[in-house]
């Protein structure tokens, strides 16, 4: 593996994938189309103050990205595509430019906007610098789309570590599943918590609460669609991801339980199998299985917190300044 001092960084960042899926995280599916954020224009002398605040509130912290993409080495390439001259994308062009942002301009080329413009021209940019700059070793996408799945994997093949940045509820788990590592934007360091934290706690409007008492037969299915439409997260409002998510509903703890139980029988079934294992091997174990694997958006601050939380399936020792856990017989034995 490369020195984190010599490793060169190209950071690509598709945009409206990561702006629209944020701000239908905080407030709810379609609201980026609801509430015609695409043209509002929050200077205008008849901008809805209401509607105002909410964009306020989605804002991307893209400093925080290119912070965290730095982490990984020197950024060489560092590029966002869109089209700026939409308001609130044009919003952003001061951060970025500061942080030497290449903005990409992507032209409305037809009457339904730039559809998969910036999935198609990331790609091809991205492929066109793994041949142009043998020196890159790490490629960071981001967005959740899941067409980014054959460029990750191409990107690995040609052997470049493959880090994706996502939505958490936006995401093609099957993107996240391509890369070697997958991190959830609002689990970034920097990234104010409380806005997710209070989207997350705001009761979800039910199909069954959102009719009216007295409806209609005929008009019922189509509200019912309304509320069922897949997210949108490309560039235009007919734009639809092609890929609705499985599992939304499975509890992201239970995920992380299991995840834990099948690593430490992968540790034992290469050593011992009562053998100690390194925790720092197992929590890479996880990341091997599962890219988005990260213990602080499940509230612990740290891994070892983590495991101590599961200590009815894993016992944990210190040796040393080493931390060493094994699966629990009882524990196996149940699953």
């Amino acid at each position: 593996m490369t020195e984190p001092n010599d490793a060169r960084v190209g950071l690509y960042i598709d945009f409206d994938n990561i702006v629209i899926s944020r701000y239908q995280q905080l407030h709810g599916r379609n609201a980026f189309q609801r509430d015609g954020i695409r043209d509002f224009d929050k200077s205008s002398r008849d901008a809805d103050p209401e509607i105002a605040a909410k964009l306020a509130a989605a804002t991307v912290d893209f400093n925080a990205i290119i912070d965290f993409a730095a982490s990984f080495g020197t950024l060489v390439v560092n590029r966002a595509y869109a089209d700026w001259s939409v308001p609130v994308n044009a919003s952003y062009q001061r951060q970025l430019m500061s942080r030497a942002v290449d903005l990409t301009q992507l032209f409305t080329t037809t009457t339904r906007g730039t559809k998969n413009g910036a999935d198609i021209r990331l790609a091809v940019d991205v492929v066109e610098d793994l041949f142009r700059l043998p020196d890159l070793t790490h490629v960071i996408i981001i967005a959740g789309d899941s067409d980014y799945i054959a460029l990750a994997q191409k990107s690995k093949r040609l052997g470049r570590f493959v880090v994706g940045i996502g939505v958490a509820g936006s995401t093609s788990t099957s993107l996240a599943a391509a890369c070697d590592e997958f991190e959830d934007y609002s689990s970034l360091p920097g990234v104010d918590k409380s806005a997710t934290a209070e989207a997350a706690e705001r009761p979800k409007v039910t199909r069954k609460a959102a009719e009216p008492a007295e409806t209609a037969p005929e008009p019922a299915p189509s509200k019912a669609r309304k509320l069922t439409t897949i997210p949108m997260f490309s560039h235009t409002e007919d734009a639809q991801f092609d890929e609705p998510e499985t599992g939304d509903d499975i509890d992201p703890q239970t995920q992380a339980t299991e995840l834990l139980v099948r690593a430490l029988k992968i540790g034992h079934a290469k050593a011992d199998a009562d053998e100690w294992l390194n925790t720092g091997t197992i929590k890479n174990q996880m990341r091997r299985m599962d890219p988005a694997f990260n213990e602080k958006p499940l509230g612990f601050r740290s891994f070892t917190d983590f495991l101590a939380s599961r200590g009815d399936l894993a016992e944990l020792q210190e040796d040393g300044p080493q931390r060493l856990i094994r699966l629990r017989p009882e524990a196996e034995s149940r699953r």
